[in-house]
């Protein structure tokens, strides 16, 4: 990793880090500025002359880059730093199943729901903790002990959603908390 140089003009495809915007990819080129996409906060225009950022890789501009190759650079950022995307499957037993949720008053109505529906809502819920712990660890605001303060309460979310593992099909998508 390198600071931004002040020579030379990045290409489309360069990796940059902004200060407070985070990680992002630039996807077009302007007289004075730059067009990136940042990963939390989509497309933003930076000036060419900006130096607070830092540059993760630079692509040179006179470097011919094809919109296919730009479109796969920025696919596998995306990929490496969001999870919002991810395919997560549910758990072979329960495909076509119903969540029945019955009150203990027999003058209540049950309430159904297919299982694929309240799966993805819980694999939303994940999505968003961990979109959320991305910020936190990427926030310049926030002082370390701040950061640790706020990851043990995430950790503690995880642990209590445990109980919907049984879903998942795959073990690597499972919730996980606190290890005892």
């Amino acid at each position: 990793m390198s600071e931004s140089p002040n020579t030379g003009t990045l290409g489309i495809g360069s990796r940059v880090k902004h200060p407070a915007y985070g990680d992002g990819v630039v996807i077009r080129l302007h007289k004075v500025a730059y067009e990136v996409c940042f990963m939390l906060y989509g497309i933003k225009m930076v000036g060419k002359d900006y130096d607070k950022w830092q540059v993760i890789e630079a692509i040179p501009a006179d470097e011919g880059v094809t919109f296919t190759e730009a479109e796969k650079s920025l696919m596998k950022i995306l990929r490496t730093w969001s999870d919002v995307n991810e395919v997560v499957e549910l758990g072979d037993r329960w495909q076509g199943g119903t969540l029945i949720l019955k009150p203990e008053d027999d003058s209540m109505k049950p309430k159904d729901m297919p299982i694929e529906t309240f799966f993805h809502k819980i694999v939303m819920v994940r999505d968003r903790l961990r979109v959320m712990e991305q910020r936190i660890n990427a926030s310049a605001q926030l002082s370390d002990e701040d950061k640790v303060n706020l990851q043990q309460y995430i950790t503690r979310i995880y642990g209590s959603l445990t109980s919907f593992n049984v879903l998942f099909k795959y073990k690597e998508d499972q919730f996980v908390g606190e290890k005892t």
